[in-house]
């Protein structure tokens, strides 16, 4: 077992997950891969387990009955990996908008730099957003400002989904009160790391869209970050974060 798990959610991503696999397993760093998938309908879990005898002790494959949430997904990701005792455990997306030559990066800002959480960022260095509709880019780029106003966080790209925790971040937390399922489960976790005194790191990073398969966003994700995130901060100062 190596000492860094990626966490990759997927619902029907028979496009593009196979080529995922080999490549994050194909890294020159060692990292193992967990896929939670949430009842994909085209056969994504079939070609998972096609590829487990290959990468045999490295690629695992957890099933949940439904779709039942991006957030959810990550923390049933998180208790696995705590309880597989590693120690760097990644979040990344399955169509290839994250590069995964981007981990190593991730894990190096951990493991060199002293990040208790690095984040792959695609505001730090200006907009490095590739193929996404300008209107999609500014609703992104000022939900982003407008978290980072509403919260205090002095991060960039707040609602950034690649990201790479140090395994006390994921100890620390109270994954039982994390309240956001979807979009907004990226803000919460990164407002829980900070409010607990944890260090966050930006890493630039260049946001390429999908180009196989649909996408998952949806109106009412966007609409659940920036509702939900002003509810999140006033609860905050009613909450002791030690």
């Amino acid at each position: 077992m190596n000492d860094c798990l990626v966490i990759i959610p997927t619902y029907n991503e028979k496009e593009n997950i196979g080529k995922m696999i080999r490549t994050v397993l194909q890294l020159p760093h060692p990292f193992d891969l967990l896929i939670i998938d949430d009842n994909s309908k085209d056969g994504t879990a079939d070609i998972i387990r096609s590829l487990q005898e290959e990468f045999k002790g490295r690629l695992f494959l957890e099933e949940r009955a439904g779709k039942l949430g991006l957030g959810t997904a990550y923390i049933h990701g998180f208790r696995w990996a705590l309880q597989k005792h590693y120690a760097y455990i990644f979040e990344m997306d399955a169509d290839f908008s994250h590069n995964p030559d981007d981990l190593v990066r991730l894990y190096k800002a951990c493991a060199e730099d002293g990040a208790d959480l690095s984040i792959g960022s695609r505001y730090i260095t200006g907009v490095n957003v590739v193929n996404w509709p300008m209107g999609r880019v500014m609703m992104s780029y000022f939900a982003s400002m407008y978290v980072r106003i509403v919260t205090g966080m002095p991060i960039r790209d707040t609602t950034a989904g690649f990201k790479c925790y140090r395994r006390k971040v994921l100890e620390t937390i109270d994954l039982n009160k994390i309240r956001f399922t979807g979009y907004a489960f990226q803000i919460e976790m990164k407002f829980a790391s900070w409010k607990l005194g944890f260090r966050l790191k930006e890493v630039p990073i260049i946001f390429t869209d999908r180009s196989e398969g649909q996408s998952k966003m949806s109106g009412s994700i966007f609409s659940e970050a920036i509702f939900g995130v002003l509810g999140m901060k006033l609860k905050s100062f009613f909450k002791s974060y030690r």
